[in-house]
Parts: C-alpha cells; structure tokens; sequence
C-alpha cells in the first residue's frame, strides 16, 4: 500500500455500484475498502484509518443515517450520502446530522469522484488526524490515544465529556460549531436535555486548560464555540 494514499469505505447495498465506484476511485489512486450493510461498514469504520465514507441511506439492516450517526459520535470524516430518496427534507436531514455532502441517485460515477476530491481538499485543511496534538510551544499538548491532556506539562484531569469536546474542537481549528452540534457529538444525539449543559462543559474546560496568556475556547456570540487557530 502506497503512503499517504486515502483509504475510503464504500457502503451500499448494490453490487453493481460498489464495483463501479470502486473501479472509478481505485483509477483515481484511493484505496477502497466496502461494505454491504451498516454493520459492516461500522466493523470497517472501527478496524481500519479511513479518510472518507461513501454512504448510501437505504441499507439492509441499519439506516444509513443511523450509521451516520455512530460515526458522528466519534469521528469527523467527510461523509458523502448516496440515496435514492429526492425530497428536500431529507437532503436536509442528511445534512443535518452530520453528511457533508448528499447524491441522489443515479448518480455520475465521474462527478462523485469530483465531489470525493474537492470535500477532501476541504477538509484536509482543517481536520487535524495527529495522536499528539500540541498548542503554543507545549502550553497545551492532548494525546489522543492515551486520552491524556497536559498544560504545562502537568497531567490535567478531565472528565470523558470533557475529554470528547475538547477533541471536537481541538482537531476541527477555527470551525465554529454550534450548541445543538457539541450536544450530538458530545452528549449523544438521543440526549433530550437542555442544550446549555454544554455551556457548563466548556466553563469547566476553559477553567483548566486555559490561563491569562493562553485562551483556546473562543465564544461565537449566538452561534456557539470554536477552538481559536494556533
């Protein structure tokens, strides 16, 4: 396997279309991975690095949506919806909970790739994919994999919906995102609570890894929060 190739995972239902927009990607230089329900494409999701998901709604067993959602509650890789449904509300819906773009069927397997290639552009800009990630010369540094944050070198204790929004925001620099968002990637997107809990969440972030010279958490007045670039 090439390095720095980008691994994306097809999922649909339809052989044909997953050997059709397997042929047309693999020319492109991206390694596929697939699968053929929802359960599979979240065993996919979970064993392998993938950089982008090519999801189509009507599934066997889960909705595509649901998938979608699973995913949203971990990751923020660019999801791309496939779906023969045509309606403007559920266009919306897709995008809503978290798709980044949306092709109804049939679909251009050439335009797909397009789309594939400029959501990628995009977004490889902004998400950040590092274990380690540090912010001012070491003031700030979270490791990833041992769910570990230390400001100033000292190991600062937080709690794992802490720990989760800081990551949201730390890997996605100068996005702004608003209330409702944080709640479905933080909370949960079956929470039915008040969606100013997440004000508290990000009061007690700020208290502990945030001083007088470093501020990280920038508030977007009506909108909601970002991570300020570094």
């Amino acid at each position: 396997m090439k390095p720095n190739k980008k691994n994306i995972l097809l999922v649909d239902d339809e052989e044909q279309i997953i050997n059709v927009v397997r042929a047309y990607l693999e020319k492109e230089g991206y390694n596929v991975f697939t699968a053929y329900n929802g359960k599979e494409a979240l065993d996919v999701f979970n064993k392998e690095s993938i950089d982008f998901i090519v999801l189509d709604l009507m599934l066997p067993d889960l909705p595509g949506e649901e998938v979608c959602k699973k995913i949203r509650l971990k990751s923020e890789v660019p999801i791309l919806m496939l779906t023969a449904k045509v309606s403007e509300g559920d266009r919306i819906n897709g995008l809503d909970i978290g798709a980044d773009d949306y092709m109804i069927k049939p679909f251009s397997p050439k335009e797909l790739v397009a789309r594939v290639r400029a959501i990628l552009r995009r977004t490889c800009k902004d998400f950040v994919k590092a274990d380690i990630i540090e912010f001012n010369n070491g003031d700030l540094i979270i490791d990833i994999n041992k769910m570990e944050v230390k400001k100033r070198g000292e190991l600062i204790k937080l709690t794992p919906k802490e720990f989760k929004l800081l990551i949201v925001l730390a890997k996605n620099l100068g996005k702004v995102f608003t209330r409702e968002e944080l709640v479905d990637k933080v909370l949960g997107y079956d929470y039915d609570g008040y969606d100013r809990t997440i004000d508290a969440h990000i009061k007690n972030l700020r208290h502990k890894i945030e001083d007088e010279e470093n501020k990280y958490i920038v508030t977007v007045y009506g909108v909601g929060y970002k991570f300020l670039e570094d």
